[in-house]
């Protein structure tokens, strides 16, 4: 078959598949399922040299903006996820002064690339929003926790999912503290919905820890870690686990 660009009548159809092959790809280099390390930057970078391409002028395509914010801000944060050792390094522990400050400009600037076309925004550009309040914020106190509410609550209408309901109670639980966002997790627990998935054990477990209900904690964050196939992100949640009285 000859390799060619595919008629402009049907260019439109395209960018969608290639670019949740990109978003997939990315999300395993920031959160390796499996292996001896928490990331893959090698998967994650790869995917910023195709994202970049249907960006480029002078053929612009607005609907590739938006992934593209998101693939540059998740690498952005790397420098800071991992210790000297290439341990994991929770949220509140990274020194974000290590982030990639190239990269925190690039991520939003084409997020505003894809806001200047005019359309709502839409899954990609809404999980871009949110990473862009993370990444921005000088510390998790200083993290503007009410926006990060509304923007999960906006996400979970347009492209609802099981782990998309979870995010927002660890929203919550920054804006508003642990015991709403308990509740919420509580909720998503019983419907069974996470019925297997570490995600929902883990943050449990540091929403408890944050209650000072610490042997309800442990439990669950050794229920976290017990299907954990990636041994960094797995000691993690061990060590948390040890360290509670």
């Amino acid at each position: 078959m000859p390799f060619e660009l595919p008629p402009s009548k049907d260019r439109r159809e395209r960018p969608g598949a290639a670019l949740s092959v990109l978003y997939v790809t990315s999300t395993e280099g920031s959160t390796a399922t499996t292996g001896d390390h928490p990331l893959r930057p090698d998967l994650a970078y790869e995917t910023l040299r195709p994202a970049r391409m249907p960006t480029a002028p002078p053929t612009v395509e607005p609907e590739a903006c938006a992934p593209l914010a998101l693939l540059e801000l998740g690498p952005a944060r790397f420098p800071a996820r991992t210790g000297p050792h290439g341990e994991a390094a929770l949220l509140e522990d990274q020194d974000r002064h290590r982030r990639d400050r190239s990269a925190v400009r690039r991520g939003p600037a084409a997020l505003g690339r894809a806001t200047a076309t005019g359309r709502g925004p839409g899954p990609y550009g809404l999980q871009a929003a949110i990473a862009t309040c993370h990444t921005a914020s000088p510390s998790t106190q200083e993290t503007d926790g009410e926006r990060v509410v509304l923007l999960h609550e906006v996400l979970g209408r347009v492209a609802p999912s099981p782990v998309v309901e979870l995010n927002p109670a660890v929203a919550v639980a920054m804006a508003n503290g642990p015991r709403q966002a308990l509740h919420m997790v509580d909720e998503l627990a019983v419907s069974g919905r996470l019925s297997g998935s570490h995600l929902l054990p883990g943050v449990r477990g540091e929403l408890l820890t944050r209650l000072g209900r610490t042997t309800e904690a442990r439990a669950e964050l050794e229920l976290a870690a017990r299907p954990g196939r990636n041994t960094r992100e797995r000691s993690v949640l061990l060590r948390k686990a040890a360290a509670l009285p």
